[in-house]
């Protein structure tokens, strides 16, 4: 995947987390939860443009680091939604497994970017 379908992919990752807070009951708790994970969902693509703006090797690990928090961060709200039966497992599961693969991604680029020799 390269950078362009990443940012793509982060963005609509980011559309997705925002319609499916909107699904969220309009609780003490559905509120709660869904201005956490809107935030933290859409700050994965936020990141992920920022780290490809890095001036270095260094400030582009970093940011990725950002990244890999914030989507593993969306899954646990996406977690706390499913098991506190504020939406259906099946309504949210979909874009958890897609928060868990967007972190599997950035974590392995982390490990590639490190082990690049700079160039």
């Amino acid at each position: 995947m390269n950078e362009s379908e990443l940012k793509q992919r982060t963005k609509q990752f980011a559309l997705r987390v925002i319609a499916l807070v909107d699904a969220l009951p309009n609780s003490t708790s559905g509120r709660a939860l869904g201005n956490q994970l809107v935030r933290s969902g859409t700050s994965v693509g936020a990141n992920y443009r920022a780290a490809c703006r890095g001036r270095s090797r260094a400030d582009f690990v970093a940011r990725l680091g950002t990244v890999e928090e914030e989507a593993d961060e969306s899954a646990y709200w996406m977690e706390l939604i499913m098991e506190g039966g504020l939406l259906p497992e099946n309504r949210v599961q979909h874009l958890h497994r897609e928060a868990d693969e967007l972190t599997a991604i950035v974590a392995s680029s982390i490990k590639t970017a490190r082990r690049k020799p700079p160039s």
